[in-house]
């Protein structure tokens, strides 16, 4: 095994070692780390000092030390310090748009989605570090509403918007960012009456590898995921055991380690409704999804698989998080503090954000 291969499997027994000691923490009041059952160096999330009171819905981190966040009043915010300190680098005059999808490839370049109706919907893009933001994409169309957006890799990313016209509508960027067009929706199928995605966790569009991607969708009959292997040109539907038939309840975070391996989780985001059927799996690339044997206990709209790892990931919503060790089959609430979206770096730390200026990393106490 080359040093690489070493390092990688060391990474991934750690994470998975954090991962183990999260099953056993004690639920804390929201708010705080977990506190361990049975071994002091449990992991658990470390909230972090972000000085606002914005809500976080967007999350990049890149590493280990450098995460980027989005979220209302048009706020950004960075760390190159593993989350000891942010830096606001919002948008000069962006106090009246809400960002909800933030994505980064370093500590200098990110681009941000801003959405809602009409020309609320943007994209912003920065290459030093926030200092200064250049409007790639203003929406002219006001039956088009942005939710999500994802990058395959710096260059080729894609945008998504709520149905125009009876099919979602794709924008494309073959430039990192700086430039956008419409994709033609000849490829797209039909959205039911009443669907749409939701811009509740940067996580209704995602990708994985060089061209496979995901869109999410709720308020229809039923909950469906949408698959494209050639970037967005053409998409196949599939029907997914979460509850929808309500304009509040569907898939509402996605995430894929390979081009076969995915999980969805979502619910009703109302407060006074249960979630009974909040996560289910594929393992063929989203051409069938089973529900979760034992699914999340309530709303869920944020998911990340572990770092290095086949079989766990985290689930994050307004009422706590959640762990699987078994690939999203049976999950377990570990924490009870609020998160809206959650995201892991190849290098091995997990970061979560969420409502009131919430941003933690999974540590170790």
């Amino acid at each position: 095994m080359t040093s690489m291969g070493n390092t990688r499997r060391m990474m991934s027994v750690g994470l998975i070692g954090a991962a183990l000691a999260l099953t056993l923490a004690v639920p804390a009041r929201a708010g705080e780390t977990p506190t361990a059952a049975t071994d002091e160096n449990a992991a658990g999330w470390e909230l972090t000092p972000t000085g606002t009171d914005a809500r976080f819905r967007g999350l990049a981190p890149v590493d280990r030390r450098t995460a980027w966040a989005a979220g209302s009043k048009g706020t950004v915010l960075r760390t190159t310090d593993g989350g000891r300190s942010w830096r606001n680098v919002s948008p000069p005059g962006a106090g009246e748009l809400e960002f909800r999808d933030v994505e980064a490839f370093d500590a200098r370049r990110a681009v941000v989605l801003a959405i809602g109706e009409g020309e609320a919907s943007r994209v912003l893009r920065t290459e030093d570090g926030g200092t200064t933001w250049t409007e790639s994409f203003r929406n002219t169309d006001p039956r088009a509403f942005y939710d999500c957006m994802t990058f395959f890799d710096r260059r080729h990313g894609l945008a998504m918007s709520d149905p125009v016209d009876g099919r979602y509508r794709i924008l494309a960027t073959r430039d990192g960012g700086r430039s956008w067009q419409v994709l033609p929706n000849a490829g797209m199928p039909e959205a039911l009456p009443g669907e749409a995605g939701f811009a509740a966790s940067g996580q209704c569009l995602v990708s994985a590898g060089p061209r496979d991607v995901w869109l999410a969708t709720g308020g229809g009959a039923t909950a469906r995921v949408l698959h494209s292997g050639d970037r967005g040109l053409t998409w196949t539907a599939t029907v997914t055991p979460i509850p929808a038939g309500d304009p509040a309840r569907g898939v509402f975070g996605l995430a894929f380690r390979d081009r076969a391996h995915g999980i969805a989780v979502g619910g009703d985001y109302r407060k006074d409704q249960p979630s009974p059927q909040a996560g289910a799996v594929t393992g063929d690339g989203g051409r069938g999804w089973h529900a979760s044997a034992t699914p999340p206990p309530a709303y869920r709209s944020g998911v990340a698989w572990l770092p290095h790892s086949r079989n766990a990931a985290l689930a994050v919503g307004p009422t706590g998080t959640d762990l699987t060790t078994d690939g999203g089959r049976t999950w377990r609430t570990v924490d009870t503090g609020s998160y809206d979206t959650v995201d892991c770096t190849p290098d091995g730390s997990c970061w979560a954000a969420g409502e009131k200026g919430r941003i933690a990393r999974l540590g170790r106490r």
